[in-house]
């Protein structure tokens, strides 16, 4: 009975196929091949479940099922095509195309075989030139990089071009395979910052989410390596190193339940190295070898590593090799050793906060605190006031901080001699005052003289001779106490101190450039006036012991001065500096609060060429693009004012005042307020008026239904506005055609706006008319039959005390006159011929002689048609 079956296995079998029920007719398949011992049969069936592997997407096992009946008939021609498309499928292109081959030429004539082989040839092709290509470009790009008399702009080329290569997966294969990382290694060895910084970007590029590669590499450069990058004196270099250790990292997290034996020891190993880092003491001798933010960029990256943990589990895991490793370091019996303790504490408050919190709890470490703030030594006053700052960061529940640390640094700051040590502390007061949401005990300490402190930091800030870690602090000090008018005015005075936080936001901290564009707000008054910042409220509070209603140098003129002032001192170059910061310094929160002042600065029209000249049209438009929602409209409101009366071409120059189109166009919907909508449709209105390229971006960012809107407006600025930007954009093919599409009023509302009483409406409409009708005939025959009122207007318009706007009503009429000879008969019945007569019957007159040429072109036209005799001017 066995041979029997076994066809009928087959049979069942190719009835699933049939029925796509792919499993079961594999399943079927199988059952028969064990019944069934005739090669014949068993070629069969090889081949059909390869069929039904290929369905399945198993290439591996289709290809091999093939080769079997293969083996057993070579001419199988079914065999031979289903192995060639596996085959394909794995990507061995250069075997399909033997198979494919072969069955082209059993049958020459089989489209389907010519099409595959056509197809295979030209993927083998592309696939040899990648490959070739690669190979070349990798060895070639090294040669360039590694040989020092390269030209510059050749290196800076090939550099870019092994980071993208990095990124992509074919290219992070060939750098592997071809040396790759060990001629890496050779360039961050030159030392050559740019070449350290592309080495590092290709290397995370060929890290990123390939494990075995990550890990290779990782044993290559080896960790020690890693963490003296870290440390060279580049803050991009540092950040980039920091990534790649990152990336490293995430890719050995990334993956299941093996080798988590070695995941932990890296993690372990790791932190401690990093918390090594941020334990460093500039001061102390011994110190490893650091730059001005080798410690800020450590606390991003523990930061960076607790955010990327998946669980609580390994969060608590982290916490506790953070916990053992400080409580390693407290030692009562050695100052030493415990100082770095604390500053440990301190770099994991800059980075992930809960976490630094918790630590702030252990046993020992709040005790240490006070016993450092009591200490003679200043080092140790120091640290103790710096921890006790970075703790009142984001003060939620700490409140024995509150109440313990204003008491220890008003005795430090009453005691001490020390000018670092002081400014410290009169910041870590103004932080815990605002931070408690309380003026607790810090009255009588500022006795009622924020001035006082203020003219204290701006002397830390204007000497040069402080280490630049103090002047920062200075300048946090001036974010809080800027809030206080007398404050702000006597700060904007001060020319040198101005220049002193200029330059000192040219660093890349990002603490600086939020407290220099905080203090740059206050002293714009840029902030919503409902909401001032909650913080600063308080110590305005505790400054002046009530918020008084409104300082008279908050009013209008004042803040005027300001702007001009701090305009005369450079703030754009300085703003536009910031704004290319690195986004890990640069924040979406100090990105508002940039755009904020920028608008500030805007508003006196006269100032914009100022600003423009000094690169902050160039600098507004990443802050319109991203950042807070609350930001991007600020941007984009001061983009509106500068476009709305500079020259675009220098405002912004090559391609870019394409990318400020779409920040316009954002202003236009109604949940902006009425200046807003204003400014943005002048700005339109300017760059319509440049070039058709720009006309389609208009229309491409889908502006036309909004300014069509507005053109409906009540308000009479808005409506003007609106409809002299159309009247520019009607220039464009692409505007003319929805005037001619059917089922829309575009072309009626033109019409009746012509009409209107408001004189620059009319002159707007009018020109957008004018251009229509000599644009399109169409619209000719339209016009009138759009509205009733069309000849009324028109007649209106002719006899217009406004010689521009009767200048374009005799235009439009003609163009109705030029279109047809029934139009140039329905106005030569009407009273438009009376007027066209008087008007072209006038004396010459080189004021007016165009309205008088436009009247008589109408009359010749008139009499070409033979509709009006020829005039005799009597």
């Amino acid at each position: 009975g066995t041979a029997s079956s076994c066809p009928n296995l087959e049979w069942e079998g190719n009835k699933y196929f049939q029925a796509s029920d792919y499993e079961r007719a594999a399943e079927s398949y199988t059952k028969a091949m064990k019944l069934n011992k005739d090669r014949a049969l068993q070629a069969v069936l090889y081949r059909n479940r390869a069929a039904c592997f290929l369905k399945k997407e198993e290439y591996a096992k289709a290809a091999s099922d093939a080769s079997r009946a293969i083996d057993i008939n070579s001419s199988d021609i079914k065999a031979l095509y289903r192995r060639s498309q596996a085959l394909e499928k794995l990507g061995k292109l250069d075997q399909a195309f033997k198979d494919a081959q072969k069955c082209a030429t059993m049958e020459p004539r089989n489209k389907n075989f010519q099409e595959t082989l056509r197809r295979l040839g030209a993927d083998i092709q592309e696939k040899l030139r990648i490959q070739f290509s690669t190979d070349m470009r990798v060895q070639k790009m090294f040669e360039i990089l590694l040989d020092e008399n390269s030209e510059k702009e050749k290196r800076e080329r090939a550099a870019n071009n092994l980071i993208v290569l990095g990124r992509e997966e074919a290219g992070a294969e060939r750098i592997f395979q071809n040396n790759g990382v060990s001629l890496l290694l050779q360039l961050i060895e030159t030392k050559n910052a740019e070449l350290v910084l592309a080495a590092v970007r290709t290397l995370s590029g060929m890290c990123t989410g390939h494990k075995a590669r990550a890990t290779a590499i990782l044993h290559y450069l080896g960790i020690d390596n890693i963490c003296s990058w870290m440390s060279v004196d580049n803050e991009e270099i540092s950040l980039a190193v920091c990534n790649l250790l990152q990336t490293i990292t995430d890719c050995l997290l990334g993956q299941g339940k093996e080798e988590h034996h070695g995941k932990e020891e890296a993690l372990v190993l790791g932190l401690k190295k990093i918390l090594k880092v941020v334990g460093q003491i500039p001061e102390m001798p011994g110190c490893l070898p650091l730059t001005e933010n080798t410690q800020l960029t450590a606390s991003i990256l523990l930061n960076k590593l607790y955010d990327d943990l998946r669980c609580d589990p390994e969060r608590d895991n982290y916490r506790v090799i953070c916990e053992e490793y400080i409580k390693s370091k407290i030692d009562p019996q050695n100052m030493d050793k415990t100082l770095h303790a604390i500053q440990m504490v301190s770099g994991v408050l800059q980075g992930p906060f809960d976490l630094g919190n918790k630590l702030l709890g252990m046993k020992g470490v709040m005790e240490m605190m006070v016993a450092l703030c009591g200490s003679e030594r200043e080092i140790d006053q120091l640290v103790a006031v710096e921890a006790l700052i970075h703790a009142s960061t984001k003060l939620s529940r700490a409140t024995f901080i509150i109440s313990n640390g204003i008491t220890l640094l008003k005795e430090i700051y009453k005691k001490t001699k020390n000018e670092k040590i002081k400014i410290r502390a009169l910041v870590g007061l103004c932080k815990l005052g605002s931070a408690g949401g309380t003026d607790y005990g810090l009255r009588q300490f500022a006795e009622g003289s924020t001035e006082k402190l203020a003219r204290q930091c701006r002397k830390w800030l204007c000497n040069t001779s402080i280490d630049a870690r103090t002047r920062k602090w200075a300048v946090e000090g001036l974010a809080y106490l800027t809030l206080d008018a007398d404050v702000k005015d006597d700060f904007v005075e001060d020319e040198q101190a101005l220049q002193a936080m200029f330059e000192l936001a040219k660093t890349s901290d990002k603490t600086i450039l939020y407290s220099v564009a905080s203090a740059l707000v206050n002293c714009t008054n840029s902030y919503d006036t409902k909401e001032l910042v909650p913080e600063l409220v308080q110590l305005a509070k505790f400054s002046k012991q009530h918020v008084p209603e409104e300082h008279p140098k908050d009013k209008k003129d004042f803040v005027v001065k300001r702007v001009k002032r701090l305009l005369k001192a450079g703030v754009v170059s300085a703003l536009a500096c910031m704004v290319k910061a690195d986004s890990a310094i640069l924040t979406d929160q100090s990105k508002e609060l940039i755009a904020r002042v920028f608008l500030a600065l805007c508003d006196d029209p006269k100032d914009r060429g100022t600003i423009v000249a000094q690169g902050g049209g160039k600098a507004l438009i990443p802050l319109a693009v991203e950042g807070t929602d609350v930001g991007k409209i600020k941007a984009s409101h001061a983009l509106a004012k500068i476009a709305a009366i500079s020259n675009p071409d220098i405002a912004f120059p090559g391609e870019r005042v394409y990318e400020v189109v779409r920040p316009l166009v954002s202003l236009l919907n109604t949940e902006r307020d009425g200046l807003q909508n204003y400014e943005a449709l002048l700005g339109l209105t300017n760059f319509s008026g440049r070039s058709d390229k720009l006309r389609m971006k208009i229309v491409k960012e889908r502006a036309l239904p909004d300014i069509e809107n507005y053109m409906f407006e009540n308000h009479d600025q808005l409506r003007q506005a609106a409809t002299e930007c159309m009247c520019n954009l009607v220039v464009s093919k692409e505007v003319q055609e929805r005037f001619v599409a059917d089922g829309n009023d575009r072309l009626k509302l033109v019409v009746l706006l012509c009409g209107e009483d408001d004189e620059k409406v009319q002159k707007a409409a009018a020109g957008a008319l004018a251009m229509l009708t000599a644009a399109q005939k169409k619209l000719c025959s339209k016009m009138t039959e759009v509205t009733t009122q069309w000849l009324e207007i028109l007649q209106r318009l002719c006899l217009h005390d406004n010689m521009e706007v009767q200048h374009r009503g005799l235009v439009i009429a003609f163009n109705l006159i030029s279109a047809s000879k029934e139009l140039a008969k329905k106005l030569v019945e009407s009273e438009l011929l009376e007027i066209l007569t008087f008007v072209g019957k006038q004396e010459d007159d080189p004021k007016k002689q165009h309205v008088i040429n436009a009247a008589r072109d109408c009359l010749t036209k008139c009499m070409d048609y033979g509709l009006i005799k020829p005039l005799s001017r009597a």
